[in-house]
């Protein structure tokens, strides 16, 4: 990918390169997946690969193939290096693959940091912006802050442990003969929790998310609030789902105050913004507050549901984003009367928000079901589930705005040119988010097959 800009200057070539690459990438993983051609290497235990981190992978890499062919014309827009954008993304790809397989804390923190240094520049990829730049110096000086206290979490668990494995520690304590580690242990699991829920935008440790979604040019925002923000919950359970016993009864106590504040702040927010990008990162924020329940319940329905999120979540937001950059005006009022000038955006836009506000017939509907329910069979708080619901119907509220703009207010909005191909694969995004409504199976029978 990186070489490709070398041989070539045509932008639209440098795509089909990105997306044959892709394609190349997502074969060979459901030959891993499958056990079909599968080439064995050893990783001196390093990685791990499981079922689950395949399948995961095999969503990441479908969702970015549909990002390319929905957005891969505007990211070609951005500016003159197009070919160092799609092998950023390329290298993001590789930080997602390690976290859903990595097998120990350093592979850990090396797969957070794969996944973040292209982040950074590509949300200062529009060097002429302002906005882009000071989003850019945000999310890398945050984004640094975070990973210093994620070293000094994995410092003090080496030291609780003698080891980097991710058993828990006082199974490990014994085995590598460390006498009592007492109080290194949790308080290194705490900084990890901290800089995790950072990396997802979790309350009260997303305050840097609205101001880099809103700079960073809007294609890369579409890539960052999606498949990245899934891919950190992938990580963020396989880290704790050996390790969260560790923190004893406090992990039952912190979570829940995590989810709610999440929701709370992502929806409340939400409600009150003007630009549906500000509005789209603050329920970004809102989403992550559900795909925690798939930590709180760790269970195999939690397993199930956040792979169905992660396939639903990205699809939606990947299609939203990709209309809001053919949009002239991203306030609420530049969505006016899009239903009489454009039908098929406003029509492909209102299944993708039903979704996100988890409608039922939608892909989102059964997201969210599965999170509460995972939730109940681990014998979780009802009062949490409640909330949740409550906070579900108030996401309702901001997503049905930017519906009843499009179809009962008057006004013309203006977009850029549209193809007749965009359209086509907007209406097969749809299509696919309504058959997942339908019929969640389809996806996860694939996963069990």
């Amino acid at each position: 990918m990186m070489f490709s800009g070398i041989f070539t200057t045509n932008k639209s070539v440098i795509k089909n390169v990105a997306i044959a690459a892709l394609l190349v990438l997502l074969v060979g993983n459901l030959l891993e997946t499958y056990s079909i051609l599968a080439v064995s290497i050893d990783t001196k235990e390093l990685l791990s690969f499981s079922k689950f981190g395949l399948f995961f992978n095999t969503i990441a890499f479908t969702a970015t193939l549909v990002y390319f062919i929905l957005s891969g014309s505007d990211i070609e827009k951005v500016g003159d290096n197009v070919a160092e954008y799609f092998a950023l993304i390329f290298f993001v790809l590789c930080g997602v693959s390690i976290l859903s397989s990595f097998n120990g804390l350093l592979m850990f923190f090396i797969g957070i940091e794969i996944l973040s240094i292209p982040l950074y520049i590509l949300t200062g990829a529009d060097k002429k912006n302002l906005k882009s730049n000071e989003a850019s110096l945000k999310y890398f000086l945050m984004g640094s802050f975070s990973t210093g206290i994620m070293l000094m979490g994995i410092t003090l668990l080496y030291g609780a442990t003698g080891n980097f494995g991710l058993a828990s520690s006082a199974v490990k304590s014994a085995a590598s003969g460390i006498a009592n580690a007492g109080i290194l242990a949790p308080v290194g699991l705490l900084l990890l929790f901290i800089s995790m829920a950072f990396k997802v935008s979790a309350a009260p440790f997303h305050f840097w998310t609205p101001d880099v979604y809103d700079g960073a040019p809007s294609v890369f925002t579409s890539f960052m609030a999606t498949i990245v923000k899934a891919a950190g919950f992938i990580a963020f359970i396989r880290l704790f789902e050996a390790k969260a016993e560790d923190l004893g009864p406090s992990w039952k106590i912190i979570l829940p105050v995590i989810i709610t504040a999440t929701l709370l702040v992502g929806n409340i927010t939400a409600v009150f913004q003007q630009s549906v990008k500000r509005m789209l990162a603050y329920s970004s924020i809102a989403q992550a507050g559900f795909m925690l329940f798939a930590l709180y319940s760790n269970n195999d329905l939690a397993r199930e549901g956040i792979l169905l999120y992660a396939a639903a979540y990205s699809l939606a937001t990947i299609g939203i984003f990709a209309i809001l950059v053919k949009m002239n005006d991203y306030s609420l009022d530049g969505y006016n009367g899009l239903a009489k000038t454009q039908p098929v955006l406003a029509a492909t836009n209102t299944v993708f928000l039903l979704s996100l506000a988890g409608i039922p017939l939608t892909a989102g509907f059964f997201a969210k079901y599965y999170m509460l329910a995972s939730a109940i069979k681990n014998g979780g708080s009802i009062l949490l589930v409640i909330i949740a619901v409550l906070f579900a119907a108030v996401s309702v509220y901001y997503y049905f705005k930017v519906i009843q703009a499009m179809y009962f207010k008057e006004g013309n909005a203006e977009t850029a040119e549209i193809k007749p191909s965009f359209k086509l694969s907007l209406i097969v995004v749809a299509a696919v988010i309504i058959l997942l409504g339908i019929f969640p199976t389809a996806l996860l029978g694939l996963y069990y097959f």
